[in-house]
């Protein structure tokens, strides 16, 4: 049985954007290759809303997080962490050997801009990263009052991690003063895993050429000198097929109208907010919640996989808790190409199941 999924990602594809994914293969080093590719970053920055060249990674977001940690710190990074993603980062910069710090608060609350302010003022930071939505926690960082902190330290590269987000709600990345921001395709822009895609600043790219071991795949300004130099060819053959897909994607994101899509995930967060506030407890502290998932605690103690093996039944999935907050609490998404009268089918469902 064919599962709705209501997981923080892979989301479910709609079927004429599956079909892009079979258009056939064209030379990756051919004019209609770079055709493909310019217009695909031309339509990513109205979503970014940036003016910066815009990267693509046949990778996961990860692929170009790493590559950002590693090709834009010269000095020493402070990683903010407000789960299992942000802790992510942290480790690629420990594994690269990329003098970090860590800066994790409690999961289920934000980062702070004082927080942020009281770190770089030391002096002993040139690159931050940031999770904007946290999966794990279901945390949306406060990544506007953060910006204004920022605008204190100008010489600072900023990396936002906006995976589970970017298509899902509005992320201003010129106006946020965001550096490098990175999404990959699996969560709100409604495509199969397997492609990245960032924005680099001039700042950013200018950073990159005072760092000498950039590792060579995620090398962030091996990509963009050679879009510059190949006419938007890249180093490595990309994946055409999720390119043709994501191209076609983009073009009913854009009919939708950003404004209308962000309004469907909020209408459909704020729906499963109030059914967690009357039937279990938000997870999340009030004021940070996401618009693409909301974790709930299990206050019923329930048991979580059960709950998801009668729904599989039914043909649904929802997510357990991740790591240690496995059965206290669990998660549904509400993100990319899902509906409202979608989101009140699984909920009827749940409350059904519960009931028995």
């Amino acid at each position: 049985m064919q599962k709705k999924l209501f997981i923080p990602g892979p989301v479910d594809v709609t079927e004429d954007v599956l079909e892009k994914m079979a258009t056939p293969m064209i030379g990756h080093r051919s004019k209609e290759a770079s055709e493909l590719q310019r217009n695909i970053s031309d339509k990513i920055r109205k979503v970014f809303y940036t003016e910066e060249e815009i990267l693509l990674s046949t990778s996961s977001g990860s692929g170009l997080m790493e590559g950002a940690i590693r090709s834009c710190t010269a000095k020493k990074a402070a990683v903010f962490s407000v789960g299992a993603f942000g802790n992510r980062w942290y480790e690629m910069a420990k594994f690269n050997n990329v003098p970090a710090d860590l800066f994790e608060v409690e999961w289920g609350t934000p980062i702070t801009p004082e927080l942020v302010d009281k770190t770089l003022s030391t002096g002993k930071y040139d690159l931050i990263t940031l999770t904007h939505n946290e999966t794990s926690t279901g945390i949306m960082n406060p990544v506007e009052e953060i910006a204004e902190v920022m605008k204190k330290y100008p010489e600072i590269v900023y990396c936002l991690d906006t995976v589970s987000s970017m298509g899902g709600t509005k992320i201003e990345v010129d106006k946020l003063g965001v550096d490098i921001c990175i999404t990959s395709s699996q969560k709100a822009l409604s495509l199969p895993p397997g492609l990245a895609m960032c924005s680099m600043s001039k700042k950013a790219v200018e950073r990159a050429k005072t760092v000498p071991f950039r590792g060579l795949y995620f090398d962030l300004l091996s990509l963009y000198d050679y879009i510059q130099k190949k006419d938007y060819q890249y180093p490595s053959t990309p994946s055409l097929s999720h390119m043709f897909a994501l191209d076609y994607q983009l073009d009913k994101m854009l009919a939708e109208g950003l404004d209308n899509r962000y309004k469907r995930h909020i209408e459909m967060a704020e729906y499963v907010r109030g059914w967690a506030r009357e039937n279990f407890e938000i997870f999340t502290k009030e004021g940070y919640l996401s618009n693409t998932l909301t974790v709930m605690k299990n206050t019923k103690g329930i048991s979580v996989s059960n709950l998801n093996k009668e729904l599989g039944n039914r043909g649904y999935a929802i997510s357990n808790g991740y790591g240690n907050l496995k059965e206290k609490t669990f998660r549904i998404a509400h993100m990319a190409e899902r509906t409202m009268d979608e989101l009140k089918e699984l909920i009827r469902t749940i409350e059904e199941i519960l009931a028995q």
